[in-house]
């Protein structure tokens, strides 16, 4: 019997062949031998992830180091980039728009079950009718009082603190009391811009457990209040108040608000926030220098340099201005003088060229431009849109390469971005500033809508001051066919009034049925009734007869 030849087992008791040892040493080769783990991912050999090796961070340590820089130069960017502007300026007109207001829906049932008297719906509909005029009244007064500064309406308060949310990430506004309120301000309450370069760690020290980027914060990491210097870095006329720092509280005992700090949070033990153009600002850079380099080019192209050459080589030019100036330069420039003042021809105010014996005209023309500019703008916009939220026909104003379809499905996301970004911003912004106001409004005029028994403001602020926030409404693409849809959709239950002309038209639906009640009595009056005012006629249709049915 022979002797059985020694050999490699595996994990099984097989023996290893030729062929599984050349396929691991494939695989090995492919790897690079640098893979330690099980995910790709996390190579550290390969080509492509070679020396991608970032750091572990919390989102306050990766932005405070570098806050300040980013911040300066995305306002550079929105200062002096026309597409960079014009997207800040679209999205605060889809979010905000002209009129941000509130319509005050209390949550009258959570009301009714913590105190006594009638509150139902019928004193929910009065409640909101009387908060929107007072509102009204407040908010858009001429006079300004509701802005400390006596510069903005609310509205345009609002839509200030969102610019600066999406291009700073962070607004500031803080709520006042005019003690010394005039006879023509509605009310006592004000609001006021604060810029959120303000807010900051007292004299640039860093973050620590209990203070980040100027929040201070309780054993559980919520916000208590904030640190602000009493000037912006940068204004020379104030700077010793940007070495001077004071503590606003967040709120006061009872819940008021006092300083409102809005931003998105993105992650875990997040207190500031990123501008949206952080993620492309890189790229903003390349494409204005690649803009600038198409236009010089395209400027070359437009220049053409002439020259007249003459019979002298290099050689003989030197001997010329070497000598004495009696040889034949001196004789060849005064024949050239004289030929040019005896030939001279204009035709139509132009004067024609004419050449001495031995003179001829050569031009050179700028190079040739880039002829991909458009397609790499195109590709960086598309890039530039989605970390704006928005397509890349917005941004551009160009719809000659997109159909009905694409444009309508590239609306539809952006428009869920916008309502995203409309209620994060009322919940943290807009419904905490209506709070304070209306706690002085129903502790004043406001008084008699609340009936016997009602529970507190201050322990129900949340029930009383539910409001949804009415802003701009969408876009059109086809009007016909979206307006048949949401007919369509209102008849068989799939919406209702409020919803469909608050998206529509950005309008509370109940002022558009007055306003239309109104219109029709005036109308009617005078015989005017056009046809879209008639109610549609309910009545079947006749039913088909039958050819004995009809003999």
């Amino acid at each position: 019997m022979s002797a059985q030849r020694p050999a490699l087992l595996d994990n099984h008791g097989r023996p290893i062949t030729r062929q599984d040892v050349a396929r691991v040493r494939l695989r090995a080769s492919l790897d690079s031998g640098n893979r330690c783990g099980a995910f790709d991912a996390a190579a550290i050999g390969t080509a492509d992830l070679a020396g991608w090796t970032p750091n572990l961070r919390s989102p306050d340590s990766a932005l405070s180091p570098e806050r300040d820089r980013m911040v300066a130069r995305m306002r550079d960017l929105v200062r002096n980039d026309g597409w960079a502007g014009g997207l800040i300026a679209r999205l605060c007109d889809t979010v905000i728009g002209p009129n941000f207001a509130p319509i005050p829906k209390p949550n009258w049932r959570a009301l009714a079950h913590a105190g006594a008297g009638t509150i139902d719906l019928q004193w929910a509909a009065e409640f909101t009718a009387a908060v929107r005029a007072e509102w009204k009244r407040f908010a858009d007064d001429t006079g300004r009082y509701c802005d400390a500064e006596r510069a903005q309406t609310v509205g345009q308060m609002l839509r200030t603190a969102f610019r600066a949310k999406i291009v700073d990430g962070d607004s500031l506004v803080a709520t006042g009391w005019r003690e010394d309120r005039p006879a023509m301000a509605p009310y006592s309450t004000t609001y006021r811009l604060i810029a959120s370069d303000r807010l900051h760690n007292p004299f640039g020290q860093p973050d620590t457990l209990d203070r980040r980027g100027g929040v201070q914060l309780d054993g559980e990491g919520a916000p208590q209040g904030y640190w602000l210097r009493q000037a912006a870095p940068g204004d020379w006329y104030a700077a010793a108040g940007v070495e001077n720092y004071d503590l606003f509280a967040r709120e006061t005992d009872w819940g008021r608000p006092l300083l409102v700090h809005d931003f998105d949070r993105e992650a875990a033990d997040q207190h500031r926030g990123v501008g949206i153009l952080a993620a492309v600002l890189p790229r903003f850079r390349m494409l204005a220098k690649f803009d600038q380099a198409s236009l010089q080019a395209a400027l070359l192209r437009t220049l053409v340099g002439f020259f007249i050459r003459s019979p002298y080589d290099t050689a003989q030019i030197r001997e010329a201005m070497d000598s004495d100036g009696a040889d034949d330069m001196g004789w060849y420039q005064t024949l050239r003088e004289a030929h040019h003042e005896a030939n001279r021809l204009d035709m139509g105010g132009v004067r024609m060229p004419t050449l001495a014996p031995g003179e001829e005209i050569q031009s050179v023309a700028g190079g040739e431009h880039a002829t991909d500019f458009k397609a790499f703008q195109n590709a960086f916009l598309g890039c530039v849109a989605a970390a704006g939220g928005t397509s890349r026909e917005e941004i551009t104003r160009d719809f000659s390469e997109t159909n009905y379809s694409s444009y309508r499905g590239a609306m539809l996301i952006a428009w869920a971005t916008a309502r995203r970004r409309r209620r994060d911003f009322a919940a943290n912004t807009a419904t905490p500033l209506y709070s304070a106001w209306l706690e002085e409004f129903l502790d004043g005029p406001g008084a008699a809508l609340l009936p016997a028994g009602a529970p507190d403001y201050v322990s129900h602020r949340g029930a009383y001051a539910h409001a949804d926030w009415i802003g701009p409404g969408r876009d059109w693409v086809d009007p016909v066919k979206e307006r048949e849809g949401e007919e369509i959709g209102l008849r068989n239950g799939f919406g209702t009034l409020a919803s469909t002309i608050g998206d529509i038209s950005g309008r509370y639906w109940l002022d558009v049925v007055e306003e239309n009640a109104a219109e029709r009595q005036v109308l009617q009056k005078f015989g005017l009734a056009p046809d879209y005012m008639q109610p549609k006629s309910t009545k079947p249709a006749p039913a088909p007869q039958t050819e004995g049915a009809a003999a």
